[in-house]
């Protein structure tokens, strides 16, 4: 590791910070003028019964607020890479050379996996808005999301198990578990499990806070791990992040939404392998971890859904996810964000530690 792979890692990272910063007035324009946002407030839970609770704590912000926001991250950050690998082939001197982190072995596929997870949230950001989906919110389907995660999970899973030959998983203080062709489903289960605590997105700067503390985790990681494009990437990915949220704090400007959420998740998902054994390190284990707010997330609703159909109907939270239970008991919403900024930090100190011991 050199001082060059430091400037490696963290100029793409602030180069998408500027371009995010310089990018959200023009998309910000675009969704005003175009109104892009629910035009009718309220939710429904997919069964389609109301959420009264949630109503009363967010129906005035959902009308009037874009969404779509989450282009800032992911367009910010393939926009500086692009950048970075056109001005090392305009100008191939050995400082360019070296900046360049957009790498087949490395970049490629997280960057597919972000590029693909954010067109398809676009897709649904742009049905709810406009009203022509076919579930309750009137974006895509769970289920034709599910399936794209699906989809996802199992070509990134393919290469790995056909391109890279890894058919295992590093387990700390026990070795390698060894998957063979199950890795593949395997790789698609963790994907709709990483997804699924993409629902963290409901506070103002709660989600841009949590992913970038996760994502900053794995970048360093995978720069211990001498893998410096990875490292990169993940880097470029937080810049976008800090510029979202630099506009996403309250009141938030526009919400990351679908967009944002489904590129996160999926692509956070390739990095956590890519930091396991092709990295030598355990970066698939320490994943809900680094990412123990997603984890909690998840976990609140599976909970608060299996109490109601077994305890006919009795709620464990008054809301869930868990982050709306804490809003419903009086917690303010800046508070309910600050501390789970803080609880990324820690287990993402925690996670990297375990990420990187070599036994």
């Amino acid at each position: 590791m050199t001082v060059i792979d430091v400037i490696k890692v963290l100029a793409p990272s602030s180069l998408a910070f500027i371009i995010g910063i310089l990018l959200t007035p023009i998309l910000t324009n675009f969704l005003y003028k175009n109104e892009m946002w629910k035009k009718k407030a309220g939710k429904k839970q997919m069964d389609g019964s109301a959420t009264p609770v949630f109503d009363s704590l967010h129906k005035e912000k959902e009308v009037g607020t874009p969404k779509m926001g989450g282009l800032v991250i992911w367009v910010s950050a393939f926009l500086a890479g692009t950048l970075v690998w056109a001005i090392s082939k305009l100008a191939p001197t050995d400082q360019f050379l070296k900046l360049d982190f957009v790498s087949r072995s490395q970049t490629w596929l997280p960057f597919g996996a972000l590029i693909i997870g954010g067109l398809t949230g676009l897709v649904d950001d742009f049905m709810e808005v406009k009203g022509n989906g076919d579930h309750v919110a009137g974006g895509l389907s769970l289920k034709k999301r599910l399936s794209v995660v699906t989809l996802i999970g199992l070509l990134s899973g393919a290469w790995f198990y056909f391109k890279l030959s890894v058919v295992s998983v590093a387990i700390p203080f026990f070795g390698q578990l060894h998957l063979g062709l199950f890795f593949i489903p395997a790789f698609a289960i963790v994907m709709i499990a990483i997804y699924s605590g993409g629902v963290i997105d409901g506070i103002d700067g709660l989600a841009g806070g949590v992913f970038a503390s996760i994502l900053a985790a794995y970048s360093i990681v995978a720069f211990f791990q001498h893998q410096i494009d990875l490292s990169a990437f993940c880097a470029v990915v937080v810049g976008g992040l800090l510029a979202f949220l630099w506009f996403n704090i309250p009141p938030a400007r526009f919400y990351m939404s679908e967009t944002g959420s489904m590129a996160l998740t999926v692509s956070l998902t390739v990095v956590a392998f890519m930091t396991d054994t092709l990295g030598g390190g355990h970066g698939l284990s320490v994943l809900p971890i680094i990412a123990l707010p997603l984890v909690i997330t998840t976990l609140s609703n599976i909970l608060q859904n299996t109490s109601k159909k077994f305890r006919r109907g009795k709620k464990i939270f008054h809301i869930a996810p868990v982050h709306h239970h804490f809003e419903a008991v009086g917690w303010p919403a800046y508070k309910v964000t600050m501390r789970y900024w803080i609880i990324s930090v820690v287990a993402a100190g925690i996670g990297i530690i375990l990420a990187l011991i070599r036994v």
